[in-house]
Formats: C-alpha cells, sequence, structure tokens
C-alpha cells in the first residue's frame, strides 16, 4: 500500500501536535498577589497627614467661593453688574488662593517623596516576609477593573503600617 504526500504531509502535523501536548511540562510555582491601600499607608505618616489636611482646607475654602461663582454664572445675563463684579473678585480671589495652596503643596513634596520612600520600603518588606511576589495598589486595581475579587488575607495595608513605625 503506497501513501502520497497528500495524505501524510496532514497526518505528521496532527501526530506532531498530538505528541507535544503530552510532553511532560514544567510547572511554575503559584505566586502569591497582595493588595495595599498606598493612600493610607501615606496617610499614616505626619506627612500624609498633613497633605490629606491642607487637601481638605483647600477643597473646603475653594469650594465654597466655587459656590458663589456657579450661584452667579447660573443667573446668565440676569445677574446685576454688581453681581458680575463679584464674580470678577471671586474668580481672582480663587485663582490666588488656589496658587497659595499650590506652594503650600510644593513645599510639602520633600516630605511627601520620603513618605512614599518609606511606604515603599515598608510594602517591600512585608511582602517579602510573607512570600508575596506581587503587591498592587488596592485602589487602583479595584478601580481599573483589574482585579474584581480579592480575598481579605492578601491586603498587607495594616502589616505595612505597622513596619512604617
Amino acid at each position: 500500500m503506497k501513501m502520497n504526500a497528500k495524505v501524510l504531509a496532514p497526518l505528521a502535523v496532527v501526530t506532531a501536535l498530538g505528541l507535544g501536548t503530552v510532553a511532560p511540562h514544567a510547572q511554575t510555582p503559584a505566586q502569591k498577589v497582595g493588595f495595599v491601600d498606598v493612600a493610607q499607608v501615606l496617610a499614616a505618616q505626619p506627612a500624609g497627614k498633613e497633605l490629606n489636611e491642607l487637601q481638605k482646607k483647600a477643597n473646603a475654602e475653594l469650594g465654597e467661593l466655587d459656590k458663589q461663582v456657579k450661584a452667579i454664572d447660573a443667573k446668565g445675563t440676569a445677574a446685576t453688574a454688581a453681581e458680575k463684579d463679584k464674580r470678577a473678585t471671586l474668580v481672582s480671589t480663587i485663582q490666588a488662593k488656589a496658587k497659595a495652596y499650590d506652594t503650600q503643596m510644593t513645599q510639602l513634596q520633600p516630605k511627601i517623596t520620603a513618605a512614599e520612600k518609606a511606604a515603599d520600603t515598608a510594602v517591600s518588606s512585608v511582602a517579602k516576609a510573607n512570600g508575596y511576589s506581587v503587591v498592587m495598589d488596592r485602589n487602583v486595581a479595584a478601580n481599573s477593573g483589574l482585579v474584581i475579587y480579592a480575598e481579605d488575607n492578601t491586603d498587607l495595608t495594616a502589616a505595612a503600617i505597622k513596619a512604617l513605625k
């Protein structure tokens, strides 16, 4: 019985693929993935607390001024000349205060950078000590849809905060 090349070629490919799937493969060990709420770790440090307080103060003050501007804007062409002048004053006040807050935040930057480095060191040491090979920011992972579910025992936030002290 004589088989021609047209029959043997597909048969050889199928056989090769079949044998390739039964060959033993090296399995990679399981990777432990952990999560840290980085904002909480930063807020646990003095520089983080200072930054949060400054941001809250700025948001409250600038938010109130912005409400007043929006109230005048809502009147549209019905706004009086006095209200338009008040609006211009409010806008310049908002800009001046925003610039002052930006300056204060810029002055805090060296402290924030040091706090970030301390947080990174704490997270790394906790992760290594507990056998984690990957640690992700819990908020980024959740908000991006990258991670939909994670068990509570994968949260390293409390341990990282403890390692800071």
